[in-house]
């Protein structure tokens, strides 16, 4: 998968601290020596905002790195302007979830834990504008079908020739959950069955008879970069989303989804239950 412009600006904050930190020196040692305030340096090791290359180039310098390195993070600060096919959308759109659009654009590969709903890129568009219509329901028809439309561009990951891994852990109770009615239902769990069988696609059902789980607290993305310091986790809150990237915090989420993988039904064991559940609803 190539790298977007995303993913170049994280991995250059990301190196840019670990140099400084090598060097054995603060944020305000370190941009007093090359002309900028603390507060831009840190700027720049959170990955937020644009960034000066000839100020990256300076701080190479300082931080004594070898030729390479600081040509190669120089280009990093180059191509990190961040543009995206959503950037170009009429109306607007919530601020999370332009960053979920900005990380999703270059993952390698997403976990998803869902407790409530199919997970948005395996949904149908029926199915998506009925979950739209019940959590929003002070939006108009227009901005329901702005929201379910982005959804279903987003799928369109799905379709790359490197296409990142979704690999969904999927709570028992979003599958038996009648959202849009029984034909809606239909074709979205034979839609899931459909997707399952993609080899860049790994569902998983966590059934009712595993009792209490690694998850109880709801669903999360484990949005995966490049490289682990690069991962972020989202975790769905009510108006928005709620984006995590500390160690701690990743560490954690990562742990429950492996135990959650763990305590799944196999593949097979899945895909069969949910064939069950659609002869039953």
């Amino acid at each position: 998968m190539p790298v977007g412009p995303t993913t170049r600006r994280r991995q250059l904050g990301a190196d840019l601290r670990r140099l400084r930190e090598r060097k054995g020196l603060t944020l305000e040692e370190a941009g007093a020596r090359v002309g900028i305030s603390k507060a831009t340096l840190s700027r720049y090791e959170t990955k937020e905002g644009s960034v000066k290359w000839p100020a990256v180039d300076a701080l190479c310098r300082e931080y004594g790195t070898s030729d390479e390195e600081r040509l190669a993070l120089v280009e990093l600060a180059k191509g990190a302007k961040i543009q995206g096919w959503w950037r170009s959308l009429a109306d607007p759109i919530p601020e999370s979830m332009n960053l979920m659009l900005t990380l999703e654009d270059e993952v390698v590969r997403e976990d998803h834990y869902a407790c409530m709903y199919i997970p948005g890129l395996l949904q149908t568009r029926d199915y998506a504008e009925a979950v739209h219509r019940a959590s929003e329901m002070q939006c108009s028809e227009r901005e329901v079908q702005h929201m379910v439309e982005i959804r279903m561009k987003r799928q369109e990951l799905l379709l790359r020739d490197e296409p990142p891994h979704i690999w969904c852990v999927i709570d028992e109770a979003a599958l038996r959950r009648g959202v849009g009615g029984r034909k809606v239902m239909h074709e979205q769990l034979q839609h899931l069955l459909a997707m399952s069988e993609l080899p860049h696609v790994t569902a998983q059902v966590l059934p009712f008879s595993t009792g209490a789980h690694a998850a109880a607290v709801g669903s999360f993305v484990v949005l995966r970069g490049p490289s682990p310091e690069l991962d972020v986790v989202y975790v769905d809150i009510l108006g928005g989303g709620l984006f995590m990237e500390k160690p701690q915090e990743l560490g954690r989420y990562r742990l429950a989804f492996e135990y959650l993988s763990a305590q799944a039904l196999d593949l097979e064991s899945s895909a069969a239950l949910v064939h069950r559940i659609d002869k039953e609803s």
